[in-house]
């Protein structure tokens, strides 16, 4: 069974806005977040992009506009030599109260289950409390946070007493090397942050 890299999308490949991402114009591609992915491309790793979409199940916009947006982003990490190995969105609004919406593990379920994927060797990576959530309670190695979109405003929101430590990193560039040089040492053991996760507060 393959290991994974999932990530989020908004706040970590392409950045965040205040009311979502509503059309193709509206996306903003961190070039950082290309190239990253680029160098996970040679590993062996499986890159899976998993994102919460609740503009869907607010009818702010249709699943196939979430749909068209991932397509078009894969291709741009395409041709600039990455892949991606498949994509999983939740659509619902909160108040559904779906499994698959991180912090529930149910995007990273689905994915493991489709593609035959090895949780406790992978990793998450994200911009928010949710994602750290989502990826230990589906049991990945490690989760791992960015400041980029809203990493530094989650790390501010962060209680030790309620959660536990996770490393934190300045952008998916910084993540993925983290990611790259453990498998390379073969160490199993968890990611060391290269930031102090409390710093700014």
């Amino acid at each position: 069974m393959d290991a994974a890299v999932f990530i989020d999308r908004d706040g970590v490949i392409i950045k965040n806005r205040p009311n979502y991402v509503r059309s193709w114009q509206q996306v903003a591609v961190y070039p950082q977040a290309v190239k990253a992915l680029a160098r996970l491309s040679s590993s062996p790793y499986k890159v899976i992009i998993v994102t919460n979409q609740a503009g869907v199940g607010r009818g702010f916009f249709p699943l196939s506009l979430v749909e068209e947006i991932n397509a078009r982003l894969v291709q741009i990490i395409e041709t600039a030599g990455g892949r991606v190995d498949g994509v999983f969105v939740c659509p619902h609004s909160p108040q559904e109260g779906c499994e698959c919406r991180k912090p529930k593990p149910g995007l990273l379920l689905q994915a493991a289950s489709c593609l035959h994927l090895a949780l406790h060797r992978s990793f998450m990576i994200g911009d928010a409390l949710s994602d750290i959530l989502a990826g230990r309670l589906a049991g990945v190695r490690d989760a791992l946070m960015v400041r980029t979109g809203r990493g530094r405003q989650q790390l501010k929101e962060w209680a030790p007493a309620r959660l536990a430590p996770f490393p934190v990193y300045r952008n998916l560039s910084e993540a993925v090397q983290a990611v790259l040089v453990s498998d390379a040492v073969g160490s199993p053991d968890p990611l060391i942050s290269t930031e102090d996760p409390a710093a700014g507060w």
